[in-house]
């Protein structure tokens, strides 16, 4: 059970709902109701099918293309921090202009849901506790991104867009933070490696 929360709150820093949610708000402001729910299903879908897709094919591909595990883990540390400062230093994340008839699968489901972010900790994650947790994990995550966007327009009423945008800088930390440890243990094991 512990290594299931270790994994769960791994990818739900991650993931970064609150980071997401304004982007959420703002990607789908003139839809309606009913669109709306459309939107959330096809990104909880396409968030959740490619992240499960690179859980079970990503060990097959880097292995093909010669890249071991702590290659991947300093690599993704490296991206993941640049991701997290990029998200603290600037005053909110970036919109680009979207097709409604794709928002749902891109860009909310990809990158915004499953970025390089999920996709580095499912693999590491998979690596250390197995891919059936990791997995089970990532499923309750996406989902509970569905969940937090349905009742978007409310949350967003109650704590504000500051308290959202808190929320988002403290997650960002957080990521920061699982992006040096990444970046540690890989350089650590490539060290044993050699040294061995």
């Amino acid at each position: 059970m512990k290594s299931f929360w270790i994994c769960f709150v791994s990818l739900f820093v991650a993931v970064d709902a609150a980071g997401i949610l304004p982007m959420f708000l703002g990607l789908t402001g003139g839809l309606e109701p009913k669109q709306i729910k459309t939107v959330i299903l096809h990104s909880v879908s396409s968030a959740t099918l490619v992240a499960l897709a690179f859980l079970f094919a990503g060990p097959s591909l880097l292995g093909f293309l010669g890249i071991t595990i702590p290659d991947f883990m300093i690599a993704g540390g490296i991206l993941l921090l640049a991701i997290s400062l990029s998200d603290l230093l600037s005053g909110e994340k970036k919109l680009r202009q979207v097709d409604p008839n794709s928002l749902g699968a891109v860009p909310l489901g990809v990158p915004l849901i499953t970025g390089p972010a999920v996709l580095t900790a499912c693999l590491l994650l998979a690596n250390t506790y197995g891919r059936l947790l990791a997995a089970a994990a990532l499923i309750v995550n996406v989902s509970l991104v569905g969940v937090l966007f349905l009742l978007a327009r409310p949350i967003s009423d109650r704590v504000g867009r500051t308290g959202t945008m808190m929320i988002s800088k403290v997650a960002s930390l957080l990521l920061a933070a699982f992006a040096v440890m990444l970046m540690r243990r890989g350089i650590i094991e490539i060290w044993l490696s050699v040294s061995s």
